[in-house]
């Protein structure tokens, strides 16, 4: 379903994708998105003025590429890039807009208006065809069961009370903020039709996931009816059915379901599985386009952190004072500079960097001088729609030389680390399933054999993804039993630290993303040394 609107008058004032999110055109500039309702079946809409000779279309903010045939691209003078005032494209950003909503308006200049509806018409068609589409609910729900006939599984049972699983909302592409004050479960079969199960009072709120639906109203009800959802007795064997669900609570990211539905599932003869394998497989993957804008963040995040160990050293060499919520604010102005969300990070000087969640405020902070040790991990990512996370820790000493007992510690962990990396690398490249925990093994074991073992004392790495901590597998055998298996498109970090309390503390993290065949560090080169800050280049 393709519109193109036709206007005689310049001052063209016309809401596009009028039932989705609109941009309202008057005098051919654009303004504030406006929502205007749900989302139409339409791929692409246009509006063209004839008496300015200009073209508009809507098209998704993640498809900023995009190519045209040279036989469409003869009938325009030019192809502009997107036009949008900052505080619309700020809107689009926020967590407000949903991804429905991130659309951008195109505008094209036409070389005649005899051949300008004809053209839209090709042009519309084209976008159809170079776009990325957004993926469906029933899309998803198609994948899923993909996925469950792959590891042999029933069905995938989800649940929710009052948003008490968020991964729920986020795998079944679900309205996070939408109203939940009742129970509900969606059953995704691994084969057939899915089945929704609603509280008569909100019996509309999974309208948008395929599947029949089951209203039901008292509790009994409930019961009744999903345990003829999930076929107990159906089979000899019991069905095998995942769950938001982790065994001894191995992984707590993903126990997201209370032990009474567990309870409750389990009295209908079923067996509940974890769904972590497949959580990680929906939620941690990259896709091609939030590789490219990992590495671009992991690029400019290891410049910032550069730059900012450069003016610690003006300021020293200036006799400026300097504290750690100025290096802080530095930052942040560089990431404004660079397209890079605003997100605080850990600047802290000897003692602080011995606390590895410290943090300075405006109110609380230590003073920069020669002679500190300085520690800045620092973790955003890019101002796009879909973007990920880059995670990084440096450290550096205010001098033109470091002194041993920060370098003699800086090199266990960076071993450590490095151990890490090549206990990946070599097993992914020779095709062996290796999980987060075994990781986490060998990088501890070069800590503990150095004598510093109850000075580690954190996991040494955590997914990335949308969010700096994602929800794929966890470098973990310490703080949680990660089981989850590396996969190929998950992204974590290794970052393994020894801490000494009341001294300072070294910690050293890189971003490792993982491909079919090998591994790729990101944000190159690393670190191999503690920078002297005031060393003469």
């Amino acid at each position: 379903m393709i519109r193109v609107f036709k206007k005689s008058s310049p001052g063209l004032s016309r809401k596009l994708c009028t039932n989705d999110i609109g941009y309202k055109v008057d005098r051919l500039l654009l303004k504030m998105p406006v929502r205007l309702g749900p989302m139409p079946q339409a791929i692409a809409e246009g509006a063209y003025n004839q008496a300015e000779g200009r073209m508009y279309f809507c098209q998704r903010v993640e498809d900023n590429a995009f190519h045209l045939p040279a036989n469409v691209t003869s009938n325009f003078d030019e192809i502009r890039r997107p036009r949008i005032s900052p505080s619309a494209l700020s809107f689009m950003s926020s967590k407000n807009a949903s991804r429905l909503d991130k659309r951008l308006i195109f505008q094209y200049q036409v070389k005649s208006p005899y051949t300008s509806v004809f053209a839209a018409l090709i042009l519309c068609l084209s976008f159809v065809a170079s776009m990325h589409a957004q993926q469906s609910p029933a899309e998803r729900v198609a994948e899923i069961q993909t996925a469950l006939r792959d590891a042999r599984l029933d069905g995938w049972l989800f649940y929710d009370f009052r948003h008490s699983d968020p991964l729920a909302y986020r795998i079944l592409k679900l309205d996070e903020n939408m109203l939940a004050s009742r129970r509900w479960f969606y059953y995704v079969p691994a084969s057939g039709e899915p089945v929704k199960i609603v509280q008569s009072i909100e019996q509309f709120k999974l309208d948008s996931l395929p599947g029949k639906k089951i209203v039901f109203r008292g509790w009994q009800e409930l019961h009744a009816r999903l345990r003829e959802v999930l076929g107990a007795g159906a089979k000899e064997s019991k069905r095998r059915v995942v769950m938001q669900y982790s065994p001894m609570n191995d992984i707590p990211y993903i126990s997201r379901v209370d032990a009474g539905t567990i309870e409750l599932v389990r009295s209908f003869g079923v067996e509940p599985v974890t769904s972590a394998e497949l959580v990680q497989r929906f939620e941690a993957v990259f896709s091609p386009a939030q590789y490219q804008m990992h590495v671009e963040a992991s690029d400019k995040m290891h410049r910032i952190i550069q730059e900012a160990f450069a003016e610690i050293a003006r300021r020293i060499r200036a006799d400026e004072p300097t504290t750690e919520w100025d290096i802080a604010q530095f930052m942040l102005r560089r990431y404004s500079e660079e397209g890079m969300q605003q997100e605080p990070m850990i600047v802290a000087v000897n003692a602080n960097s011995a606390n590895p969640h410290y943090m300075p405020t405006k109110e609380k902070n230590s003073p920069v001088r020669r002679g500190d040790f300085v520690l800045i991990d620092a973790a955003t990512k890019l101002t796009k729609p879909e973007a990920v996370a880059t995670d990084q820790t440096w450290t550096g000493y205010v001098g033109e030389s470091v002194p041993e007992e920060y370098s003699r510690i800086f090199n266990i962990v960076r071993d450590a680390r490095d151990s890490a990396v090549d206990f990946v690398r070599k097993n992914i490249r020779a095709g062996k399933s290796i999980r987060g925990a075994e990781v986490d093994d060998v990088s501890r074991g070069v800590i503990t054999r150095a004598g510093f073992g109850e000075q580690f004392t954190h996991r040494t790495g955590h997914s990335i993804g949308e969010e700096t901590h994602g929800n794929g597998v966890n470098i973990d055998d310490f703080e949680t039993r990660d089981s989850r298996r590396i996969i190929p498109g998950v992204c974590f970090s290794i970052e393994p630290g020894i801490y000494l309390e009341g001294k300072f503390g070294v910690r050293s993290e890189i971003n490792v993303y993982v491909s079919d065949k090998d591994i790729e560090v990101t944000g190159q080169p690393i670190q191999t040394e503690i920078i002297a800050i005031l060393k003469t280049p």
